[in-house]
C-alpha cells in the first residue's frame, strides 16, 4: 500500500499536473506472463514494500520511519535495458493513507481504495499475495456472507478535490487498464438542456430536506438551479434553531415544513417518528375500541392545562393534536417526545405541549395524527429525503471567534453540529448530500473536523468530493470563500463541482494542502470569463436613505441599470420559471427591506466627517496621525475633539484593533470594488461597510444583493436578526449553480471529472 503515492503529490490548483502514470523505465522485452491484468481477484495483487532509495518521492510523503508495506495490483512485469528485473503496478490506498487521515480510525481495516496512481518497482520489492476483492457499493455492506479475504475495495480516490467515487468498472469501464486513466482535472463542458424554453422539469419532484437552514438560502439557490438543469427540486422540509430565520423561510417558502428546534431535538424526533408510524400506521396494530369522545378526554392531573383557565370539571376535552416534538418547549426541565394539544372550547393561543406518556388514554386521537402526519409527510422517514443540505453552524471554527479552540475543534460542543448533521444522513439516508462551512473547517487542528466530515460520508460508503468555492467568482461583488462537501449514494452520479463563471481575484488563499481544491481553472486553461461584479454594478439603482429609515417597503423609484440588477429586480414567478412575462417585464415594483441598522449618535457624526472617496476611513478624521510602520495613532500635538456627548471624534477603538494597522474601522466601501465577505452584523469599528456616497451603513437589502438575494425574498425580525440571517446565508448563485450541477448528476448527464463548465450567461439566466 502507498503511503501517499508520489504522483499525488499537491500543486497549486492553477499549475496542476494532468499526468497520473510515472513513465515507465526503459525494457528490453517483456516476460513472456506479462501482461495486464484484468480480474480484481487475480493472482497479481501483492503486498509490497519499498526501498526508499529506489522510490524517492515516497521518502517525503511517508507517514512512518523505515520500510513501508503496500498494497498494489501487478499490471505487467519485465526487464531492464540493463538485465533487471521489474513490474508495473497500480497502487491501493488504505482509509488513513488518505485526505482522511487520523480520522479514519473507526474505518474497516480491511477496506482500501484503488487508485490511478502507477510506477515501476524492482521484483525484490515484492512480499506475499494477498487475496483483494472488489465488491460493489452499498450503504449497508454485510461481510459476513463474502469468501473469505484480505482486503476488499469499493471505491476509488483521487487526491484532486479528495474525491472518493464508484469505481469506473461499475459503470462499464476496465479498472485496472493503463489505458483508461482518469483524469480529474479535465472539464466536462455543459450547456442548458436542447431547447430550454420548452424545458419542463421531470414531474417526480426531488424533496429536498434544509438543515441549519437559516432564512433559506442554499435551498432556494438549489432548487432554482436544479430547475435550469430540468430537475423538480423541492424543499419539502427545513429546520432551524433561529426563530426569526424560520419566519423568514416560511414567509418565502409557505409550502415548506419548516420546524425551530435544535437539530438534537430533531434528530431524536425523527427517531421516536418512525417508531411512532410502525405503530399507529404501517403495522395497523389492532387499537383500542373505546368510543372517540372517552379516548379524547384524560384527567386533568396528567397535563398542563391552559393558564388562566377555571375548570369546573376533573377532566379538560382534547379537541385534537396539531403537532409533534422532541424535546423540552414548556421547559419544564423534562426533554421528550410532546404533542401539541388543541383543547375542545380554547382557541389556538391556548394550546400546550403534553408528554405523550400523559395521553395514554387518547389512542385514536395520535393514531389519527399519526395517520394524517405520514399521509401528508410532516416529517421525513428513511427513504422520504433525496437531499440533505446544511451548513452546520461553526461559532467554534469562525475566525472570528477569539475564543476558539484550534487543538480539538471537535471538542468544542459549539462545533458538534457536524456531528449530528452527519447522525441525521445517516438515518435518513438521502440520495445527495451538500455540506457548507467556512475556511477554518480546513485550518484548524490539520483540517480534524474536514477530515471527519468526509470521514463519515466514506464510512456510509457514500461518494465524497471537497471543493472550495469563491462567492465571487459566480457574479457577486463579494469574495467570500467556502468549503463545499458534496455526498452522493453509491448508486447515483457524483456531482461535479461549477468552474467559475467571472474573472475574480483572490483575496486569500486556504491551506497549502488543499490548494488542490480551491474550484477554479487550470494555469493556460481555455475559459471564456465575465467580467468581475462590483458594488455598482450591485447597488446603484436603490434610492437614497438616511441613518433613520424605518420603512420597510417603498418603490424603487428608477429601472434597473445593470444586467445584475435587471436579475435580482425579477419577479418570483419570472426567476422559476412559471411566468411567461420574462425577464425585461417581470420586475417587483415594491422594494423590501431597504433600511439600515440605526447608527448612534456618536458614530453618526463620525462617519459624516469621512470623506466620500475611495479608500476613507477613520485615518481622515482630524487628530490622527500615521507613521512609516502604518500604525495610526493620535497626533500628540493636537487635543482630542470631541463630541457633544464628550466623547472623543476618534474612539480608542480604532487605535487597538489590529494595533492600529487596519483602514476597516469606519470604512467607505467605493463602487468599483468587491466586498471580502459579508458579515452577520454592520459593525463600523473593524470593517468596511459605510455606503459610497450616503452616511450610513450598508441597508438589510444591500447586503443581501451583496449575497445574491433575489428583491422579491424578504426577511423577518429586528434590523440586527435580518442582517444576521443574510451574513449567515450561503451565497445565493453559489447555492443556484451547485444545484445546476445537481440536476445533470441526477440525470446522469455528468461526467466522472470534478469539475465541469456552467453555461455561458449562467449568472443572469432564467427558466
Amino acid at each position: 500500500m502507498l503511503s501517499s503515492p508520489p504522483l499525488a503529490i499537491h500543486q497549486g490548483p492553477r499549475k496542476r499536473g494532468k499526468g497520473k502514470r510515472e513513465p515507465p523505465l526503459e525494457r528490453q522485452h517483456l516476460l513472456p506472463f506479462c501482461f495486464h491484468v484484468g480480474s480484481p481477484t487475480g493472482t497479481c495483487i501483492v503486498l509490497v514494500k519499498f526501498t526508499f532509495k529506489q522510490q524517492k518521492e515516497l521518502l517525503d510523503m511517508s507517514r512512518g520511519e523505515g520500510e513501508q508495506k503496500h498494497v498494489g495490483r501487478i499490471l505487467e512485469f519485465f526487464k531492464t535495458t540493463e538485465g533487471e528485473d521489474y513490474f508495473r503496478v497500480q497502487w491501493f490506498y488504505r482509509a488513513e493513507d488518505t485526505v482522511m487521515k487520523e480520522e479514519a480510525a473507526s474505518h474497516d481495516k480491511k477496506r482500501i481504495f484503488c487508485s490511478t496512481i502507477m510506477n515501476d518497482n524492482s521484483l525484490d520489492c515484492i512480499i506475499s499475495k494477498v487475496n483483494v476483492l472488489e465488491l460493489t457499493p452499498r450503504v449497508s455492506l454485510k461481510l459476513d456472507s463474502i469468501p473469505p479475504f484480505d482486503y476488499y475495495y469499493d471505491m476509488k480516490y483521487n487526491v484532486e478535490y479528495s474525491t472518493f467515487h464508484t469505481l469506473l468498472s461499475v459503470k462499464g469501464y476496465d479498472l485496472v487498464s493503463p489505458n483508461c486513466i482518469e483524469t480529474p482535472l479535465s472539464v466536462a463542458n455543459t450547456t442548458f438542456p436542447e431547447d430550454m424554453d420548452g424545458c419542463k422539469p421531470d414531474k417526480a419532484e426531488l424533496a429536498l430536506l434544509d438543515l441549519y437552514s437559516g432564512c433559506g438560502g442554499m435551498s432556494t439557490g438549489l432548487c432554482l438551479g436544479a430547475k435550469l438543469s430540468c430537475v423538480n427540486l423541492v424543499t419539502k422540509w427545513a429546520l432551524d434553531f433561529d426563530k426569526s430565520a424560520c419566519e423568514s423561510l416560511k414567509l418565502n417558502h409557505p409550502e415548506t415544513q419548516v420546524r425551530n428546534e435544535t437539530a438534537e431535538d430533531f434528530l431524536d424526533l425523527l427517531k421516536e417518528w418512525e417508531m411512532l408510524c410502525e405503530q399507529y400506521a404501517l403495522n395497523l396494530v389492532e387499537r383500542k375500541s373505546q368510543s372517540r369522545s372517552n379516548v379524547l378526554r384524560t384527567s386533568k392531573s396528567n397535563i398542563n392545562s391552559p393558564h388562566d383557565i377555571k375548570v369546573a370539571t376533573d377532566e379538560l376535552e382534547i379537541l385534537k393534536l396539531v403537532d409533534i416534538c422532541y424535546g423540552d418547549p414548556s421547559e419544564t426541565g423534562k426533554r421528550g417526545l410532546k404533542f401539541k394539544v388543541r383543547w375542545k372550547g380554547y382557541g389556538p393561543s391556548e394550546d400546550t405541549w403534553e408528554p405523550i406518556e400523559g395521553l395514554s388514554n387518547c389512542q385514536e386521537g395520535i393514531y389519527d395524527f399519526v395517520r394524517n402526519g405520514l399521509k401528508s409527510k410532516i416529517l421525513p422517514r428513511p427513504g422520504d429525503v433525496d437531499v440533505i443540505c446544511g451548513g452546520p453552524p461553526c461559532q467554534g471554527i469562525s475566525g472570528y471567534n477569539r475564543f476558539r479552540n484550534v487543538d480539538s475543534p471537535l471538542s468544542d460542543e459549539r462545533n458538534h453540529q457536524i456531528v449530528i448533521f452527519m447522525d441525521i444522513v445517516k438515518f435518513l439516508k438521502p440520495k445527495y448530500v451538500l455540506m457548507e462551512n467556512v475556511v477554518d473547517l480546513l485550518k484548524l487542528d490539520k483540517a480534524s473536523l474536514g477530515r471527519y466530515a468526509i470521514s463519515r460520508l466514506v464510512h456510509m460508503k457514500y461518494q465524497a468530493r471537497l471543493g472550495m468555492i469563491a462567492a465571487g467568482c459566480y457574479g457577486l461583488p463579494q469574495f467570500r470563500l467556502r468549503v463545499f462537501l458534496w455526498g452522493a449514494h453509491p448508486g447515483e452520479s457524483l456531482p461535479q463541482f461549477p468552474l467559475p463563471t467571472h474573472d475574480v481575484v483572490a483575496k486569500y488563499w486556504p491551506p497549502s494542502e488543499f490548494e488542490c481544491n480551491i474550484v477554479a481553472y487550470d494555469e493556460g486553461q481555455p475559459r471564456e470569463l465575465e467580467k468581475a461584479v462590483v458594488l455598482r454594478d450591485a447597488i446603484s439603482d436603490l434610492p437614497a436613505v438616511t441613518n433613520y429609515e424605518t420603512r420597510d417597503e417603498m418603490l424603487y423609484g428608477k429601472p434597473p441599470e445593470t444586467e445584475f440588477q435587471k436579475y435580482i429586480r425579477s419577479t418570483k414567478d419570472a426567476m422559476a420559471g412559471s411566468s411567461s412575462s420574462g425577464i425585461t417585464k417581470g420586475y417587483n415594483s415594491i422594494l423590501y427591506d431597504h433600511r439600515p441598522y440605526p447608527l448612534n449618535e456618536d458614530n453618526y457624526l463620525r462617519i459624516c466627517q469621512i470623506p466620500r472617496r475611495k479608500g476613507a476611513n477613520f485615518r481622515d478624521l482630524s487628530g490622527v496621525i500615521v507613521g512609516t510602520d502604518n500604525v495610526a495613532v493620535r497626533d500628540p500635538t493636537m487635543k482630542p475633539i470631541l463630541l457633544p456627548s464628550g466623547h472623543p471624534l476618534v474612539p480608542d477603538c480604532v487605535f487597538s484593533y489590529e494595533q492600529g494597522k487596519s483602514k476597516r474601522p469606519f470604512a467607505r466601501l467605493w463602487w468599483d470594488e468587491t466586498v471580502p465577505t459579508v458579515l452577520t452584523f454592520p459593525y463600523l469599528r473593524n470593517q468596511a461597510i459605510l455606503h459610497p456616497e450616503q452616511d450610513r451603513v450598508l441597508t438589510i437589502r444591500e447586503c443581501a444583493r451583496l449575497q445574491g438575494f433575489p428583491d422579491y425574498y424578504r426577511f423577518r425580525g429586528t434590523v440586527k436578526e435580518r442582517y444576521c440571517q443574510i451574513g449567515n446565508a450561503v451565497a445565493f448563485p453559489v447555492a443556484r449553480a451547485l444545484g445546476y450541477m445537481l440536476g445533470m448528476a441526477f440525470q446522469n448527464q455528468s461526467g466522472n471529472e470534478a469539475l465541469a463548465t456552467l453555461p455561458l450567461k449562467f449568472s443572469h439566466s432564467m427558466v
